[in-house]
């Protein structure tokens, strides 16, 4: 089972409650456009707390298949048999490298950090493949 860190989400969540009090703060100064970029950043940053509270299991794997997040927080089994391919797309930009765990399912391309994960890609792709596919 992989799942978000909980370090992330309170991150998230005491970012969304910073930019809110900056939004107070501002529209108390009557700084329009104070306001105008720290409710937005309020909202997602909100949002996206709230879903790392709400579905923190990203990716699970068992016997049958496996379990992904679908939607905001729904979630989605997959047996073995629909999984077509399991791959780490690797970028390097800025001197970064980058890893996105992708499982295609035909119907369906599941994209994955490594926050979505709290792991890495590469080593997730590696336990998926071990397991069934």
């Amino acid at each position: 089972m992989w799942r978000v860190r909980r370090e992330l989400a309170v991150f998230k969540i005491l970012g969304a409650l910073v930019c809110a009090g900056l939004a107070v703060y501002w529209w108390a100064g009557n700084d329009v456009r104070g306001v105008i970029l720290a409710v937005p950043a309020a909202v997602l940053l909100g949002a996206m707390g709230l879903r790392d509270v709400l579905a923190p299991v990203r990716l699970a794997a068992d016997e049958s298949g496996i379990t992904v997040v679908h939607g905001y927080v729904g979630h989605r089994h997959v047996p073995w048999e629909a999984i077509e391919d399991i791959k780490v797309d690797v970028r390097r930009r800025w001197g970064r490298r980058s890893e996105m765990l992708e499982i295609d399912t035909g119907d369906y391309l599941h994209i994955f950090s490594s926050h979505d994960l709290g792991a890495a890609p590469t080593e997730v792709a590696a336990a998926l493949r071990r397991r069934g596919v």
